[in-house]
């Protein structure tokens, strides 16, 4: 019995465990949550697929045989016990029970028998009697044999419940798979693309609980099982089309409610398409699967990009266009890349700064705790020919930071690290434009050189030509290595104790020469000769160059710039098919039984033994139960009643 209990409470906490943690996620999302080395430990216990690890199965089949094997044995007998009055009890056996009381009574044993017997009836009592040879009497009498019922109903009850339980941890599928017949597919391909072996006919799966997005106006009949590290391909007998996706916002940026408006498409349906709404919480029962409104996300929207060269590319920047999803194959003077368009999101409410809040008079939410929505951006990747690739997240609209505006692009090389932000500075009109032709004046050598040249500052102890070969270098090393570029090679090159008078040397006559070419990129666009830059000017300058030294460790050759969209919405839907459930709950409903009747009924026994002596009556009362309390109480009424 305490075996029994003991896996009953690790079936519990696999439960808790099971509910709490979110099952049958991609690996990399557990990896990224709890680390490499805990990742090892939970997949090794199984509990990224609680319900359906072998553990966990083996502990259901054990508690269905051994308490199937109980139920065997003893239920006959109890079943027997019910209906046997035990009429052959003898006065030593009752004299040596916990409640038993013994009188002499004048009346003769007959009249005390038909007394008996009538109080015991009128407490709800069967009553047996038998008269033996040698003249004495025995009234036996049962109550509350529905209580033996109870322990049958929570034995069974385990039963029913594991065996819902191995119906719905996927005990077929697991069966197969061992045996072969099916195969996990672990590549990352399209539904269209998998292979026969990793497909799962409507008939072929008991109970699945798998996802799919569908993107608007699109129609899909089957959904992903995820398994493990990979996944199956579950055939539904009908097929959902999504018309329209709505979805509605709180202010702070969380969802407020969000419906699919889908039809159903069914072969053996001879009227039109069922068409329906499914909402969160209120699902769609077809032929005996729900259908659960999930979650949401991009459907295939089109991005209408320009590639900023950030290296000094001479050409047009390229227009590009292309879906989410979709990959596209770029021709840099880096070497090829790959393009892979991974999310698109309309709205982004993320905090005000606390310095622009006072200015930020669409921000909304409670004090000291301004969010607002910062428009539109999108997710990708560029990965090259060695197959490394590094994340970018691109915002459409410039943020507004310490009063000023800037475009910002940030870069991660693994999902578990956060974003490093490089800031574009934006100009007057909001748009990148003067730092994209700052950056390429930087990166025209010919010009640059011609400018330097020009400005004819001198230094001690230096030519002109020298100086400007000096210049010319350190701004190529800025270019390519930024600040840190700067600092470290003055270091390597110069003795330690002039290192850091040689680096704020170098420094002042690589920010002098920066700026010579920042005022002329300033003329280009309209200064006067004889004016000097204003303060808005200077500030964008030192904006301009903090980007720029950004730039070497940015990681790619361009800046994806996001001109335009047009937004495709998709619904996620989870299906589900649940054919040991009416099992599970036909088992609740047994262990409800089972504890109401075991905790509201009471089986008692009760025996009056009679036998003439000196004239009268010999009695002795004794009684038995699963509540001794309640035995002696029913021994005290029915002896008030035969005296």
């Amino acid at each position: 019995m305490l075996g029994l209990v003991i896996l009953l409470v690790v079936v519990a906490v696999a439960s808790v465990i099971g509910t709490v943690l979110k099952q049958n996620e991609p690996y990399t999302n557990y990896v990224i949550k709890f680390g490499p080395f805990w990742f090892e430990v939970f997949r090794k216990l199984g509990l990224y697929d609680v319900y359906g690890a072998p553990w966990f199965l083996a502990i259901l089949g054990f508690l269905v045989l051994s308490t199937g094997v109980c139920l065997w044995r003893h239920v006959p007998g109890m079943l027997a016990e019910i209906n046997h009055f035990r009429l052959t009890v003898q006065a030593k056996s009752l004299r040596a029970f916990h409640s038993h009381a013994e009188w002499t009574l004048a009346a003769d044993p007959a009249t005390v028998a038909a007394q008996a017997a009538g109080a015991l009836r009128a407490q709800g009592y069967r009553v047996r009697s038998s008269t033996h040879e040698d003249g004495h009497t025995v009234l036996a009498a049962l109550r509350g044999s529905l209580n033996r019922f109870g322990y049958l109903f929570t034995h069974l009850a385990i039963v029913v419940i594991c065996v819902g339980g191995l119906l719905d941890g996927n005990l077929p599928l697991k069966w197969k798979e061992w045996r072969g017949d099916i195969r996990l597919e672990t590549r990352d391909v399209v539904a269209r693309d998998v292979p026969p072996e990793s497909r799962l006919a409507p008939g072929d799966n008991f109970s699945f609980r798998g996802n799919v997005r569908l993107p608007e106006d699109s129609s899909a009949n089957f959904v992903f099982l995820r398994l493990r590290d990979g996944f199956f391909v579950q055939e539904l007998p009908f097929a959902i089309e999504l018309k329209q996706f709505r979805v509605e916002f709180y202010p702070t940026g969380q969802p407020k409610n969000f419906e699919s408006d889908v039809l159903i498409h069914d072969a053996d349906r001879l009227k039109a398409p069922l068409a329906s709404t499914i909402k969160v919480n209120h699902p769609l029962v077809y032929r005996g699967y729900a259908i659960y409104q999930s979650d949401f996300g991009d459907g295939g929207s089109l991005m209408r990009m320009t590639a900023q060269p950030l290296l000094g590319q001479s050409a047009a920047p390229p227009k590009l266009e292309g879906r989410i999803g979709e990959k596209l194959s770029l021709d840099t003077p880096q070497g090829p890349l790959t393009l892979e368009l991974d999310d698109f999101r309309l709205y982004n409410i993320l905090p005000v700064p606390q310095s622009e809040q006072q200015a930020a008079t669409d921000a909304v939410g409670e004090p000291g705790r301004k969010v607002r929505n910062f428009g539109p951006n999108f997710t990708y990747r560029l990965r090259n020919a060695a197959g490394q690739a590094l994340e970018f997240q691109n915002f459409m609209q410039p943020f507004r930071l310490d009063g000023r505006s800037f475009f910002l692009s940030g870069v991660r090389g693994t999902p578990s690290e956060e974003f490093s932000y490089l800031h574009i500075p934006a100009d007057a009109q909001g748009t990148p434009g003067r730092f994209l032709r700052f950056t390429a004046l930087l990166h025209d050598r010919a010009r640059v050189q011609a400018v330097l040249a020009r400005a004819g500052t001198t230094a001690p102890g230096m030519s002109a030509a020298e100086l400007a070969a000096v210049r010319l270098r350190l701004v190529d090393l800025f270019l390519k290595q930024g600040i840190d570029g700067v600092i470290e090679q003055t270091r390597q090159r110069v003795p330690a104790e002039r290192a850091e008078e040689a680096t704020r040397f170098f420094l002042e006559v690589l920010r002098m020469s920066l700026g010579e070419l920042y005022v002329e990129l300033l003329r280009g666009e309209g200064l006067a000769a004889d004016a000097e830059p204003g303060p808005a000017d200077e500030q964008f300058f030192n904006d301009a160059l903090n980007a720029l030294s950004a730039i070497p460790n940015y990681g790619a050759p361009f800046w994806l710039q996001l001109d335009g969209f047009e937004q495709v919405q998709a619904s996620g839907l989870q299906i589900t098919k649940a054919g040991g459930q009416n099992v599970v709950y036909l088992g609740f409903a047994l262990l409800t039984a089972g504890v109401f009747v075991m905790f509201y009924t009471s089986h008692r026994r009760v025996w009056v033994w009679l036998a003439p002596e000196d004239g009268g009556t010999r009695l002795i009362l004794a009684g038995s139960g699963n509540r001794h309390q309640e035995a002696r109480s029913e021994e005290r009424r029915v002896g008030k009643e035969c005296l």
